[in-house]
């Protein structure tokens, strides 16, 4: 079964400051709770995120078991909003797209996150019991540090 996860932020920043903070794949594990041990592996260097980019990381969301993660870049409007799409990884679909509307007050932030687990029936179980409380405590992390962040 699908599911979706949505968030949204207000940031106290420009444009600008958003975008080069989070089109970067090596900001993502100052937004991502230590116990994950999440490491990036792709040498992006400082290139701009583009469409057809490709990034590799660990992440050990359950019993700090390691497993390979790798996603695409599958659209990017400058400025805008990318969406980075699960090519291999712990999920059977995993679709992330990220938006950036400027505002009086900075700039509001959103996530889609559309994403089903692997197995089935086993799956839905899996994300009854574990998943949806563990994706959920992850971006309420990541809430937490971007306020520190950006609204001080």
């Amino acid at each position: 079964m699908k599911h979706q996860l949505y968030r949204e932020q207000q940031l106290n920043c420009d444009i600008e400051t958003a975008w080069e903070f989070f089109s970067s794949p090596y900001n993502l594990a100052q937004i991502t709770p230590k116990e994950m041990g999440f490491v990036v592996h792709t040498d992006v260097g400082n290139q701009a995120i583009f469409e057809g980019m490709e990034i590799e990381y660990t992440v050990s969301p359950l019993l700090k078991i390691p497993l390979k993660w790798r996603t695409k870049i599958t659209e990017v409007t400058f400025q805008k909003s990318f969406t980075d799409f699960q090519e291999k990884g712990p999920y059977k679909l995993w679709n992330h797209f990220h938006e950036f509307i400027p505002n009086k007050e900075g700039m509001l932030m959103k996530d889609t996150v559309d994403y089903e687990l692997p197995f089935g029936f086993l799956g839905d179980i899996t994300h009854a019991l574990l998943v949806k409380k563990k994706l959920e405590s992850i971006f309420d992390f990541r809430f937490k540090v971007l306020e520190q962040k950006f609204n001080k």
